[in-house]
């Protein structure tokens, strides 16, 4: 069999796949008109995957919800799509829709390519993890991560839920709603059955994409398998009660309330399950553009977003005013009109990422807690050593769970004297924003030291080498000296080897309840006499290191962002989950938390 046609296309899509994102397409000008054969096309589309913006007509506060949680941002993460690529590279493209078909099942029911730009994706397909994809389901089917056959159809055809049609029932018998079931009648548009899916109020419908393993049997994500053995579990608390609950990360019941709102009309109150989903992760990239907002897609397309100068005071009335005639705009924001209509957009955008952010922290606060502080020594002549206890304050996973090989969660710890003076320093960030790890290009270069007293929770890649031995890698794929490496099924059972040949995870996180104990000494020759002295324990919280960012720029990252800008924005979205203070004095052992 002549094997070159096939290897040829390989190699080609290798090529494609070797480009960065930036350079397939980063103009931001506007684009050419869409021609009626696009726009029918969108349109049959939207009858087949209908968009989130369609559901947001009388499901408003759930769509709000949704906007801006990691679900929505799924797809429309430039990290993710940048990430997605160099893998579809380094596996000369067989790795396939596995990692995508998660973030984006639309955009892979409708065969786009597995990699190119957002902002040539169709509308519903950079929604990422939208409405449909969890309510037009039917079937438990679970055998493959993230593998959805998604029902397709217009507004009109049923959809799935967990309380069944006795509701939309009465609100289409109901001449107070006036709303319209059937298509080409007058009325509000609603679908015209809501049918009970069993699998959906259960942590096994969650499963489907947060546990991960990869055809060699590569465990990827396990933060369902954590769950099944989890106290949480055997209590019978299921991932929805905490993260569809009243308090994010607490099994804290839920609000009660209508479920929709058809015109001015409320249906019934009942159960409501929160949409926000929030976790780790948060947005760095243009607020025009995320979170998702019906009147921003109404006003702009995402090119034209991306001109709008937001952070420079467009459509604000200090900018405004003072304008200077010879001002330049790009076309589609010459009118100040519509620079102010933007800037309502923007600033409601930002209020919402604001409520993200304080549940993000309320989520990270719920998982971590920081314990007893205890003083083995505290001697001018002997130095200093201490300890510092980090517990889960979860039940339900490990902390943290999921991607958790490229989760930062670490502590920074300052220990100075009286006077302010730094004597001692772990956990902090190096020149790139990475910690002091082994995964730091500066310690790896030898031009800073490494942190030996790091405290980190972040688990790592361990894959195996050519000639035996092991290393650790930012990404799960095994360096080959084959020319074309492929994502290959094992040749042996990793049933009996318990692992997949050519890589494994060495985790790092805490269990459910558990507890670490962070170490740390403090020589004496760094001391200052200048007695007491104050550590300050800050636990960190960081959506991917920094290092992910450089070992994928080669990619290049959507929206025209540059590497550089997508790691200080990762860097800037650092949480502080906790921060302590706590005295130390030398005269004899002792702790006082302030």
């Amino acid at each position: 069999m002549d094997r070159r046609p096939v290897l040829l296309v390989f190699l080609a899509m290798a090529a494609l796949l070797a480009l960065p994102a930036g350079s397939q397409d980063v103009n931001l000008e506007e684009s050419a008109p869409a021609s009626a054969d696009e726009e029918h096309e969108k349109l049959f589309l939207e009858n087949r995957f209908p968009s989130a913006t369609t559901c947001a007509t009388c499901h408003p506060n759930h769509y709000r919800e949704w906007s801006v949680s990691p679900h929505a941002y799924a797809q429309m993460s430039p990290v993710f799509n940048a990430f997605n690529g160099a893998l579809l590279k380094l596996t000369n493209g067989t790795n396939g829709d596995f990692c995508i078909r998660c973030h984006t099942p639309v955009g892979m029911n409708l065969e786009e390519p597995e990699f190119m730009s957002n902002m040539d994706r169709h509308p519903t397909s950079r929604e990422g993890v939208t409405c449909i994809v969890c309510h037009r389901l039917n079937k438990a089917y679970g055998k493959l991560s993230g593998r959805l056959a998604i029902v397709e159809g217009d507004l009109f055809e049923p959809v799935f839920g967990p309380s069944g049609n006795k509701e939309v029932e009465r609100v289409i018998a109901s001449s107070d709603f006036r709303v319209n079931p059937e298509r080409g009648k007058a009325g509000r548009a609603i679908h015209g059955r809501a049918e009970q899916f069993f699998q959906l109020t259960t942590s096994g419908f969650c499963a489907t994409c947060h546990d991960v393993n990869l055809v060699n049997g590569f465990r990827l994500e396990e933060a369902f398998s954590e769950f099944k053995t989890s106290p949480a579990a055997r209590n019978g608390v299921s991932c929805q009660d905490c993260h569809m609950g009243i308090e994010p990360g607490v099994d804290s019941g839920y609000a009660e309330g209508p479920a929709a709102t058809v015109g001015r009309r409320s249906t019934r109150s009942r159960k409501l399950t929160g949409h926000m989903f929030i976790g780790p992760d948060y947005s760095i990239v243009h607020p025009g553009i995320f979170p998702h907002n019906t009147k921003a897609s109404e006003m702009a397309t995402i090119r034209q977003w991306l001109t709008f100068d937001h952070e420079g005071g467009w459509g604000t009335d200090e900018f405004e005013v003072d304008l200077p005639e010879d001002y330049e705009f790009p076309d589609h924001w010459r009118s100040a009109d519509d620079r102010y209509d933007a800037r309502d957009v923007i600033e409601e955008n930002l209020e919402l990422l604001r409520e993200a952010d304080a549940a993000r922290l309320q989520v990270l606060r719920a998982g971590y807690r920081l314990g007893e502080v205890l003083i083995d020594e505290a001697n001018e002549k002997k130095g200093l050593r201490f300890r510092v206890e980090v517990k889960s304050g979860t039940d339900g996973h490990g902390v943290p769970t999921g991607f958790d090989a490229e989760r930062l969660v670490f502590l920074e710890v300052t220990v100075t004297d009286r006077h302010g003076d730094v004597v001692f320093r772990s956990g902090d960030l190096d020149p790139n924003g990475d910690v002091r790890d082994n995964h730091s290009l500066y310690v790896h270069n030898g031009e800073i030291p490494l942190d030996k007293y790091l405290f980190s929770l972040q688990s790592r890649f361990v894959t195996r080498m050519v000639r035996g031995g092991e290393r650790e890698q930012v990404l799960a794929v095994n360096y080959s000296l084959d020319p074309l490496p492929f994502l290959r099924p094992s040749t042996s059972s990793t049933i009996l080897t318990g692992r997949p040949r050519g890589a494994r995870k060495h985790k790092q996180n805490i269990e459910p309840l558990g507890r670490r104990w962070a170490r740390y000494r403090v020589e004496p020759s760094a001391l200052t006499g200048d007695g007491p002295y104050t550590a300050r324990v800050r636990l960190i919280a960081g959506m991917v290191p920094v290092n992910l960012i450089h070992e994928i720029k080669d990619i290049g990252f959507d929206y025209g962002m540059s590497a550089r800008e997508v790691a200080e924005r990762v860097v800037d979205g650092h949480l502080v989950v906790w921060d302590r203070k706590y005295e130390i004095a030398t005269a004899h052992s002792k702790v006082m938390a302030r």
